[in-house]
């Protein structure tokens, strides 16, 4: 990989911490790829409004990618392209979901939806995304503009049988894959974070190879596979790893993301 034309990251375990705090380190790092002349941006199983936080505190300045690629956004979050998941097929999604009785969450570009409020992981994810839900009583009447379905169990070893029954219920009419162990995100079909690799090299007429990506989930192996490098971080999955070319030492929590920079992409820079 002789150029460097873009990195791109995800944001939940790699670029934030468990906390979902942006370390100074990271901050920092960010900063010494603009020095460097490289662009940078994120894609993320976040709604749009869950990457405002990062906007200003990154000055990041290109279209991100919301739900897993489901949608494009500018920075002042305004909407480049959006995909919604068929409703129909929503709700063959939730009927599986409620079949293992875990949580369910609906996101649209604008809104998030569930019956539960004190339910596994809301609070968390109101920190997150730094939105309140909208608390509904059922969930037919809401589908015609979603573009993300959440199954959220803390149950680990319940949500990967759980994504396997989705998989096989839905086939080709979504996407579904975790995100965090204890998130089981359904999108869209054919979209993917590979999407946003397409779509950033678009957009910056820049080939997929001379992009870097870095990520810790199975959701970002797409994206993996797409670009000419790409890294995981310490504390990545399994599949992460296996299709990531380096891997790092260091975890999301101990500053990876200022490793990855450190140690992986401006030494890149000398390589000829």
């Amino acid at each position: 990989m002789n150029r460097i034309s873009l990195v791109l990251s995800d944001v939940d375990g790699t670029l934030v911490t468990t906390e979902k705090q942006l370390t100074d380190a990271t901050i920092v790092a960010v900063g010494r790829l603009a020095d460097h002349g490289i662009p940078f941006t994120v894609t993320s199983s976040r709604p749009p409004f869950g990457l405002r936080m990062l906007v200003k505190r990154l000055q990041l300045r290109l279209p991100m990618g919301a739900f897993n690629g489901g949608s494009l956004v500018e920075p002042d979050l305004s909407i480049i392209s959006r995909h919604c998941i068929a409703p129909e097929v929503a709700v063959r999604a939730i009927g599986v979901l409620q079949s293992f009785n875990v949580g369910i969450w609906l996101f649209s570009a604008e809104r998030w939806w569930l019956r539960d409020p004190n339910g596994d992981y809301v609070e968390r994810e109101r920190r997150t995304v730094a939105a309140e839900p909208t608390v509904i009583s059922d969930y037919d009447s809401h589908l015609s503009n979603v573009s993300k379905i959440v199954g959220v169990s803390r149950d680990f070893d319940r949500l990967a049988e759980c994504e396997r029954a989705v998989k096989a219920a839905l086939g080709a009419s979504a996407s579904a894959s975790r995100s965090q162990r204890y998130y089981l995100d359904i999108t869209p079909p054919s979209i993917d974070k590979g999407t946003v690799v397409d779509a950033l090299a678009q957009h910056l007429r820049v080939p997929a190879a001379e992009i870097v990506t870095i990520g810790d989930m199975d959701n970002d192996v797409s994206m993996f596979v797409k670009s000419g490098f790409s890294i995981a971080v310490g504390n990545a999955s399994d599949a992460a790893r296996e299709a990531a070319s380096v891997l790092c030492a260091k975890t999301n929590d101990t500053d990876a993301f200022a490793e990855a920079v450190d140690r992986f992409i401006l030494p890149r820079l000398g390589e000829t």
